[in-house]
Order: structure tokens, then sequence, then C-alpha cells
């Protein structure tokens, strides 16, 4: 299910600055701040920017995050400092600094929330190569990109982090709070819901509407195809879980773009239901019943074409000709598609997950 041809509009294609709300940072610095964060997060910490997340010790997702080099590295500090970038909204979850907080002990870091002097960016659009990606599948149906670059996929310009989730995100950068960023003289300046859209139309899932806390699995969230997961470092807090789902599971969720026939943007967490096309042959082959349900996530009203777009976290037994999908609010239709990036698995790596363990 590619993208369907009358969204392709939507997909903004010029160099474009857009800020990015609802996010906080947290410094993290010391001696150990390395060691520290890489028994944290589920992705792996060399002393370099990148994207992961904090797991739950049972393999749920507390906070998907950004990780950066400060730009203006700490004076007192006699190791590295760490920029974290996250969605601080109020949830389930405790919040990120008393988690930090909780497994400090003896390491030597110093933790401070930095949020009020810094403001995060998004740019995209510039011209420059087309990017090619090679994958690895697990038998879950997991997948993880391989970085074939002998420069550090995320980018090495400290505060600056090359959006790698998936082509054509761009980058995102930390701006001193009130200031705007250097690339204004060169990119379109657009609003908030504009970089929404943009990851929308990209099928890249952020925050907590997304990616709910102690609610969302990883793998199911793309984390996994979005480079946030390391399945092969040492320990890590949810470790456990995520590498059995990598090795023995089978992946039923996906998070998926998604066009709805609203002309208005939908509530999250709107359920979302398949149906079967009625028949009144008796001859008719008997299908089985459709279990469970999909879940809208982040949605927005999509200009100039009457309807919306949004994410949604789908159960790909779903993803058939012949099912169709209504969100509850009202009976709108749901259509998912696959982002053009998404990779395509290989015939001898596809497994029916509903015979895998």
């Amino acid at each position: 299910m590619p993208i369907p041809p009358s969204l392709r509009t939507l997909l903004r294609t010029i160099p474009t600055l857009a800020p990015v709300s609802n996010r906080a940072v947290l410094s993290v610095s010391g001696s150990q701040a390395t060691e520290f964060l890489n028994g944290l997060l589920a992705c792996s910490v060399q002393g370099k920017q990148t994207y992961g997340a904090f797991l739950h010790a049972q393999g749920r997702v507390l906070y998907d995050t950004f990780l950066y080099n400060s730009p203006t590295p700490s004076l007192s500090s006699t190791g590295p400092t760490y920029l974290i970038e996250y969605d601080p909204t109020p949830s389930e979850a405790p919040t990120l600094m008393s988690l930090l907080k909780r497994y400090v002990l003896r390491s030597k870091v110093r933790i401070l929330d930095v949020s009020e002097e810094w403001d995060v960016w998004a740019a995209w659009g510039s011209k420059g190569a087309k990017e090619t990606r090679q994958w690895n599948w697990a038998r879950s149906g997991a997948v993880e990109p391989i970085w074939r670059t002998s420069e550090w996929p995320w980018g090495t310009e400290n505060g600056t982090i090359l959006d790698r989730r998936a082509p054509g995100m761009g980058k995102r950068m930390l701006v001193r709070k009130g200031e705007t960023p250097a690339d204004a003289s060169t990119h379109e300046l657009a609003s908030k819901d504009a970089y929404l859209l943009h990851r929308i139309m990209h099928g890249v899932p952020e925050g907590s509407v997304d990616i709910q806390p102690m609610h969302a699995f990883p793998i199911e969230s793309n984390l996994d195809a979005m480079g946030g997961l390391d399945f092969r470092k040492g320990c890590y807090v949810g470790q456990e879980l995520t590498v059995r789902t990598y090795h023995t599971g089978a992946v039923r969720k996906r998070i998926l773009p998604v066009h709805i026939s609203s002309p208005a943007s939908l509530p999250p967490y709107t359920s979302i239901k398949p149906s079967l096309p009625s028949t009144t042959d008796s001859t008719a082959v008997k299908t089985p019943h459709l279990r469970g349900s999909s879940t809208l996530l982040s949605t927005i009203a999509a200009p100039g074409i009457g309807s919306s777009v949004g994410l949604a976290l789908v159960r790909l037994e779903h993803l058939r000709p012949d099912i169709t999908l209504v969100a509850e609010e009202q009976s709108w239709k749901v259509e998912p598609w696959w982002a053009d990036w998404w990779p395509e698995q290989p015939p001898d790596e596809v497994h029916d997950p509903n015979t895998l363990a």
C-alpha cells in the first residue's frame, strides 16, 4: 500500500524550517555520564549524538529521546555533557528527571533541567544525494537499518542531529531560547503544524501521543526501523523483553501513516474497527473472525484536500484489500499506507505472525 497519489502534494520538498513544540531538555554531565546513559538507553551511547528511548523494566517505552553533545560543554564538568531532548507531557510514567535520579546512586554525573535555555527546531527539504539504506530483518518482523557510512549517521556537529529516523526527515537543532536558527536565511519559515504534517507523511511517530508512555512497545512503535534500538549492546533497562521479541516473538502491530475521510483532525486513541463486506451467498468461504482493533494517534487536517492524515497503531492482520477500517468517531474511513522509505521484507524472511511464538 503506497502513499495515495492525492496525498503526495502534502509532501513539502522546498527547504523548510519549523519549530518543534512541547519539548524539554535535560543536561547530563560528569566523568561517568556516558556509562550512566548507556546503561539506561535502549540505543548504544558511545560519546556521540544519537536517537533512542528509555524503557520500563517490562520493556514498554517511557520516553523516546534525542541525545545531543552539548554545543556549550560545562566548564565545571570533568567529563562529557549530553543534552536529552524529550516530550515532558505528564503521563503514567515518572518524570524523566526523577527516573534518572533514581539510577544515579554513586555514579559521577550531574543532572539539570535546562529547558529554559533551549528551543528545538527542525529543517528539511535541502537538496542532497538521495539516501539509500540497507536493512537487517529478524524472523519476528523486526528490522534494523544498516549504516553503510564512514561518518557517524546522526551527525557530528554538536547540538545538531541528522534525523535518520526516516529518509527525508532532515535535521533537528537545539537553538538558544528565543533565537532563530542560521538556516532561516536559506529556508522558508513554517509553523509547528508543518513539522507535524511532515513527520506524519514520513510515518515517523514522536512523543507521548504517538508512543504512549507505559503502554507502547518499542518495536511496534517503529523504534527498530528508525534506528533507536540496539539489539546487541550490553544490559540496559527493558532489554530482556525487547531482545526476546526480536529473536523469538512476532510483530503484530506497526505505527503507519493513515488517510482519514474526516475533514477535521480526530482525538488521539480513537478506536479503529475492521469490517468485511457483507455477503448473502451461503456458498461463500467463511473468513476467520477479525480480532482486535487499531488505534488512532496524532492527526491533522490536510490542507486543500478536505480530509485529514495521521498516524495509527495498526494491527498488521487488518492490512488486507477486503478489510475496511473505520474510526468509531462518526465512522470515518481510515486508509493506512506504508511510507515510501519503509523496507520491503525479503520473501525468505516473511513469516506469518500468527504462526510464531
